[in-house]
């Protein structure tokens, strides 16, 4: 069994974003960060999942905490619905992230994950943990940005 950890973060929405992510199997952990000059909050709360399933090199059991319900309860709930209806909303609309919704559904596919929903800045360590690597992802585009503009 895979534990996975996931966080997005965003200075702005839209605006510079981060994602991090835990990966722990056993006695062995792996961390994942990242960052999107312009991007939202969600786009960034989904990478972090689609970043951690990326990283696996074969299909396990898993279960991904994140403290995202727009993840949660998007991948394990409302996604079937928007597939049945060609990526629409109940009201017909695209859905928002479709991208990202597609790639994290073909990924997940692979596994037999169970999703799990944690209260986010409430004291969970690896939610935390996972939170301080996504603003380390912040602060590599805003570092880099810095660079490219001396």
């Amino acid at each position: 069994m895979v534990e996975i950890y996931t966080d997005g973060a965003c200075k702005g929405n839209p605006g510079v974003g981060g994602w991090g992510a835990i990966l722990r199997f056993g006695g062995t952990e792996k961390e994942l960060f990242g960052g999107v000059a312009n991007t939202t909050n969600n786009r960034m709360e989904m990478t972090a999942v689609i970043e951690a399933l990326r990283s696996l090199s074969r299909s396990c059991d898993a279960v991904v905490f994140t403290d995202s319900s727009y993840v949660q309860k998007g991948i394990s709930e409302w996604i079937h619905g928007w597939k049945r209806n060609g990526w629409k909303t109940s009201d017909k609309k695209p859905v928002k992230n479709a991208d990202l919704w597609q790639t994290l559904d073909q990924l997940a596919a692979g596994h037999k994950i169970e999703w799990r929903w944690v209260k986010g800045h409430a004291g969970h360590p690896e939610n935390e943990r996972a939170d301080q690597l996504a603003n380390r992802g912040v602060d590599a585009v805003l570092a880099n940005s810095f660079k490219a503009a001396r």
